[in-house]
């Protein structure tokens, strides 16, 4: 069979519905709190659409990479991918493009958090104490893991199911107290008229669809990967728009003046429920975000340190803490790199940002599929219909997304994307 295999050790214990939770959390992050303001603002009646538009455009994407997906059996995701395809240094950079996207995920859903909490506590948009509580959360968070206790990760599942509960709660309640009333009356004819920026619209929006790609990471557990993976993308695909575009109809029905709200999920909660509401919604944001917190900084320093070993970063990443035996120095690395995107990035920007780094690794995934089909397609694998226009898409679609970006958010993608370069290349230095 010509496919890839290692990883052979570990148990595959990954059905359908284990890959579709993986997709699901993927999607769904602490994004969907924020986003719902910054949509109507740049699309206004228009915005529900926008969250379809955006589902169109990374499905490509997300076909391209359950294709790749089916030829691997080992773990590794997109640094499999680009070393398959293009060699070790394009490895190194899908990983450390991934590891970008992570960072800076963190970074927003740091600051999301603490645009929520000043929501109840004014004092907390001040310039020191705000400093001081993004501080005190990624401190806190980067001395717990340099630390080794990882108690907390065992209510992630909690977590998940309050962050939904919520969301859901919210949904249900809007449909049936407005009904009909929350389809948008909205013209075609008059969307250029407007003075909508449908691009950033798309590019924001975007943020809401990204992180998928952690699912297929995990390959080496999943018991039928080349069948069940592009099922649970798909599935989750569908699931999350559905729910996006009806987060946005309510949210637009029950705060006319949305796209003025620096925390429009929790605005609408105000409105439908009340104060109470308010803080269960806050709880919801809470326990999205602490999930999300959790996961990037246990994980994505482990992609570091993993590369280190690889020989792809500095001997210094790879270093184990003696007494505590985690990966302190790429903890403490991932950490400080946060601390500093937190104090000097608002929550939009970040989100922004975040997709750059995120639209090269998905390019890079859709141009592995026509080098390595001929290579490693099997009898089993998941192939994908009319040749290679469904990966040709996807770099169009990356393509048309990377004009959306601003300068700022490409300049300081470029400076990470250098940073990781210097590295690799004074890893290679030390091994010598």
């Amino acid at each position: 069979m010509n496919v890839t295999s290692n990883n052979a050790s570990l148990p595959r214990n990954l059905g359908l519905f284990g890959l579709w939770l993986l997709v699901i959390n993927g999607f769904i992050g602490a994004g969907i709190f924020g986003l719902p303001g910054g949509a109507a603002k740049l699309a206004g009646e228009y915005s529900p659409y926008i969250y379809l538009l955006c589902a169109l455009l990374i499905l490509p994407i997300l076909l391209s990479m359950a294709e790749l997906s089916s030829y691997f059996r080992g773990s590794g995701g997109p640094v499999r991918y680009g070393t398959a395809a293009f060699g070790p240094f394009i490895g190194f950079q899908a990983g450390w493009l991934y590891y970008i996207a992570r960072l800076v995920s963190f970074a927003a859903n740091t600051v999301l958090l603490v645009d929520s909490i000043s929501y109840f506590w004014p004092a907390a948009s001040n310039t020191l104490q705000r400093t001081l509580l993004l501080s005190a959360i990624v401190g806190s968070l980067t001395l717990i893991n340099v630390l080794g206790s990882v108690r907390a990760m065992r209510s992630l599942a909690l977590l998940t199911v309050l962050k939904f509960a919520v969301l859901l709660l919210l949904v249900v309640t809007g449909i049936s107290y407005f009904g009909a009333q929350l389809l948008p009356e909205a013209d075609a004819t008059t969307l250029f008229n407007n003075h909508y920026d449908i691009g950033a619209a798309v590019l924001l929006l975007i943020y809401a669809f990204v992180g998928f790609e952690s699912v297929v990471v995990p390959a080496g557990e999943a018991k039928n990967p080349a069948k069940d993976m592009p099922r649970a993308l798909l599935l989750g695909l569908g699931l999350v728009t559905l729910l996006y575009i009806a987060i946005q109809l309510v949210s637009v029905a029950a705060v006319p003046n949305i796209a003025d709200s620096s925390n429009p999920l929790l605005d609408v909660a105000a409105t439908l429920f009340g104060p109470v509401g308010a803080m269960m919604l806050m709880l919801g944001v809470v326990a999205s975000v602490a999930a999300n917190l959790l996961g990037s900084i246990f994980s994505t320093p482990r992609a570091s340190f993993a590369l280190a070993e690889d020989g792809s970063l500095p001997k210094w990443f790879a270093k184990v803490q003696p007494h505590f035996l985690t990966p302190a120095n790429s903890i403490v690395f991932f950490g400080i790199l946060a601390l500093i995107l937190t104090l000097y990035g608002s929550f939009l920007w970040l989100a922004a940002a975040t997709v750059v780094s995120r639209l090269l690794l998905y390019g890079l995934t859709c141009a592995a599929v026509p080098v390595l089909r001929p290579k490693l397609a099997a009898s089993d694998s998941f192939i994908l219909p009319f040749g290679y226009a469904i990966p040709l898409l996807g770099i169009a679609a990356c393509v048309w997304l990377a004009f959306q970006v601003s300068l700022s958010s490409v300049l300081a993608t470029s400076a990470f994307v250098l940073l990781g370069t210097a590295l690799y290349f004074l890893a290679r230095w030390q091994a010598k």
